[in-house]
């Protein structure tokens, strides 16, 4: 197939590309490169690789390039509630108005593939999961612009989203600000990590089981297409307690304590059911516990140096 993917550098991307390159897939990447990444360097020899430095935004660029793909999926975002709230028109110029303008720019035969985050069913009920029929409720800005964006593709039949849970693992264009990744990397640094209202749960997905959905959403697109499909780990509906005792487990030097007083600022409160996408035959391969060895492993390389999205 051929297929553009937007932001195809940044931490999602930087893992996805390749795969779908050495999957045959024949991979155009639009990436304005705001974070001076060269994180894709390693598939500049692919020749089934072409790479277009712009920004997502030029409806120019983006008429020209998406006119021959059978699949577009847009990852250029400005990803997670701080960046967002740091640059609200880029928030809604970049997660929802190029998105819609895609929508509208290609056929209805053409395919698109777009990722969304699950934080915008914002708090949920107690012991109740959130399924893709449960009504969203966005608390961020960042959620917001994803949410609309998701509905706009949506009302066209050849589209598939996948609200992604928190995504977590290693990737080239690395981002250390993820709440696993953070706190592994307070782990092998600081040995500890002082939380603020750890009861609050979310559910959690590796990025290499982000890639697979992506394949596996290709691979079944007729089946799947008009649908939001939920992307997480089914048995990892975690409060941030019991993650870090999961990290615990792997690195038993980590001590973490829950502050008495404080807000987390990120308000995020839910439980998520998964089985509309296990449904299909997805299955996950990355457990929490493989995710952190793996993350140490990446942060002796790193060092001390932090890369995330502020």
């Amino acid at each position: 197939m051929k297929i553009l993917v937007t932001g195809g550098a940044g931490y999602l991307g930087s893992i996805l590309v390749p795969t779908l390159l050495d999957q045959g897939h024949q991979v155009t990447v639009l990436d304005n490169l705001m974070y001076q990444q060269s994180s894709l360097l390693g598939s500049c020899a692919h020749p089934n690789l072409e790479f277009v430095r712009g920004d997502c935004r030029d409806e120019r660029i983006v008429h020209e390039l998406v006119e021959d793909k059978d699949c577009i999926i847009p990852l250029a975002a400005l990803v997670g509630a701080p960046l967002c709230d740091h640059d609200t028109i880029g928030a809604w110029s970049i997660n929802f108005e190029a998105v819609q303008r895609i929508g509208k720019l290609v056929s209805s035969s053409q395919q698109i593939i777009f990722p969304v985050t699950n934080s915008g069913y914002g708090v949920g009920e107690a012991g109740k999961y959130c399924t893709e029929e449960t009504p969203l409720r966005p608390i961020s800005l960042y959620g917001e612009t994803k949410v609309k964006a998701e509905s706009a593709l949506l009302e066209r039949e050849n589209t598939i989203t996948l609200r992604l849970a928190t995504v977590f693992g290693s990737s080239p264009r690395m981002r250390t600000d993820l709440l696993v990744n953070n706190f592994v990397y307070r782990a092998v640094h600081d040995k500890a990590v002082v939380i603020f209202e750890g009861h609050f749960k979310r559910n959690y997905i590796h990025i290499r089981d982000v890639t697979k959905a992506f394949l596996h959403a290709i691979e079944h697109f007729e089946d799947m297409k008009g649908k939001p499909y939920n992307v997480g780990l089914d048995n990892a509906n975690l409060s941030k307690i019991e993650l870090c005792k999961e990290i615990q487990s792997v690195i038993p030097s980590f001590a973490f304590f829950e502050a008495p007083i404080g807000e987390d600022p990120d308000k995020r409160d839910y439980i998520v059911s998964n089985a509309r996408i296990l449904e299909t035959g997805f299955q996950t391969d990355w457990t929490i516990k493989m995710g952190v060895r793996e993350l140490v492993k990446c942060y002796r390389m790193l060092g001390q140096r932090t890369h995330s999205n502020v």
